[in-house]
């Protein structure tokens, strides 16, 4: 593959080791008008990719499977060093990318498209015909640090499936992750330039997605960033996985050792950078002290620090930066009212889990989206009120609800306003093959292989009249 990013045109991007600090790459940047530059050679692959036959692309997304899956190790050092993950999230990150790219070449294979009944309507007896699914053309992918593996292979998979060609932008934070899997596709067969890699500031970013020929812009990130995309964009398709803040319902006749157990990992995984972690914890108040007892002690027996030791539970956040800013959150909310009632202590780039309580619904730790390991528990009165507590966030992508009682189950999972409810566990359940998004304002498509695919592609209606075939 050429490689656009031969001549650095700004200031190089330093990638640092999140946990040491360390210099671990110096990379070249593109300026805005080297990037739309870099979209022209990407424009030129659109009918490459649209030629590759479904076997190909199966081929190709197989094949990067196969590679990722032989070199798990080294990609989950990567992980640990570059985003700044625990081994034992990184090496389940690096499993969960080879399901993905697999779950995309069986979309390849598959979803071609439908017979179309015509004769089910009267007077179009002697029609015939489908409805085929082809590409788009070229399509910007802009995706985050969290998940800097699996979040890529979201958008290339179902993208490389419908026969598209990318531009990709990482995150500054994690691009050397990134690049490993496009160069995987790349050594598993993906024709040159099907897949364009741009690192570049924010400038960059906007320049690609105003431009005329990118057919869609495929975004994960913050919800300002996807609402400034939204804005400039222009006629095309968007698709946008935007913030979460995530409440989990945990109800008095919930088991409630299993509740803990999985809020305490929903909460703080990935140091709480997941846009699917529970971020609210509301328990009735019944069960209210027993539950809050039993979270507190667990959380204060994971062990904070070092990603590379699997004794390690929760690792760096992203920068020392993000740190003080959440570490800020917490003092804003203990100055106006609430009880930290452990963690919260920063040491460079980690912070310690923190639970607060009584936190008043004016403070950024209850309307915002944290992404750190912090974590509110309230209590509640009854299920209205739960409800009513759960829907209170204009974000939506996933909520958990805790009860052995079914009917009630079904009744909160229907009133709770989100993109999925997890039922028994907690919000941040996710199966690369489901549909997946936010629902409430600002939510635009579905990710999971499956759904992507089917935004990245448009259908296409052949229809045969059997009288004028017979001449």
């Amino acid at each position: 593959m050429p490689d656009v990013l031969a001549t650095p045109a700004q200031d190089d991007l330093v990638v640092v080791d999140k946990f040491t600090g360390e210099e671990i790459a110096v990379l070249p940047q593109l300026t805005a008008e080297q990037a739309l530059d870099a979209l022209d050679i990407a424009q030129t692959a659109t009918a490459t990719a649209a030629a590759l036959s479904r076997h190909r692309r199966a081929a190709i997304l197989d094949g990067a499977a196969m590679l990722l899956r032989e070199r798990s190790e080294s990609v989950s050092q990567l992980i640990v060093s570059e985003a700044g993950k625990t081994i034992r999230q990184a090496r389940k990150e690096v499993s969960r990318a080879v399901n993905t790219l697999l779950l995309s070449a069986a979309e390849a294979r598959r979803n071609a498209g439908e017979v179309i009944p015509f004769d089910s309507f009267p007077g179009d007896e002697n029609r015939l015909g489908w409805y085929s699914r082809e590409p788009l053309g070229l399509i910007v992918a802009i995706t985050p640090y969290n998940d800097a593996l699996n979040l890529v292979a979201h958008k290339l998979g179902p993208a490389l499936a419908g026969g598209n060609a990318v531009l990709l932008k990482p995150s500054q934070q994690t691009p050397l992750t990134a690049q490993l899997l496009v160069d995987l596709l790349y050594e598993s067969g993906l024709p040159d330039n099907v897949i364009t890699v741009v690192r570049g500031n924010r400038q960059v970013a906007q320049a690609l997605v105003r431009a005329r020929n990118v057919r869609m812009v495929s975004f994960t990130g913050g919800f300002a960033t996807g609402q400034a995309i939204a804005a400039s964009a222009g006629i095309k398709k968007l698709a946008m996985e935007l913030g979460g803040n995530a409440p989990v319902l945990v109800f008095e006749d919930a088991d409630l050792e299993l509740a803990v157990k999985a809020a305490v990992s929903g909460s703080f995984w990935a140091a709480g950078q997941n846009c699917i972690g529970a971020q609210r914890i509301l328990v009735q108040r019944s069960v209210f002290p027993a539950f809050l007892k039993a979270f507190v002690a667990a959380t204060e027996r994971l062990v904070s620090g070092n990603p590379r030791l699997d004794a390690t539970d929760v690792g760096p956040m992203i920068s020392a930066q993000a740190a003080e800013t959440a570490r800020t959150k917490i003092q804003e909310a203990v100055a106006d009212g609430a009880t930290l009632l452990t963690g919260g202590v920063r040491n460079g780039s980690v912070l310690t889990p923190a639970v607060l309580t009584g936190v008043p619904r004016t403070c950024r730790l209850w309307h915002e989206e944290v992404f750190a390991p912090i974590v509110v528990v309230e209590p509640f009165d009854d299920e209205r009120s739960a409800i009513l507590a759960a829907n209170d966030s204009d974000y939506a992508l996933q909520a958990g609800v805790f009860t052995s009682d079914l009917d009630r189950a079904l009744r909160v999972a229907e009133s709770i306003d989100a993109g999925g409810v997890m039922i028994n566990d907690s919000s941040d359940y996710r199966l690369d093959s489901m549909p997946f998004g936010g629902s409430k304002y600002g939510s635009m498509g579905r990710e999971g292989v499956r759904f992507a695919y089917e935004e990245m592609t448009q259908p296409k209606v052949v229809a045969i009249s059997r009288s004028s075939a017979r001449g």
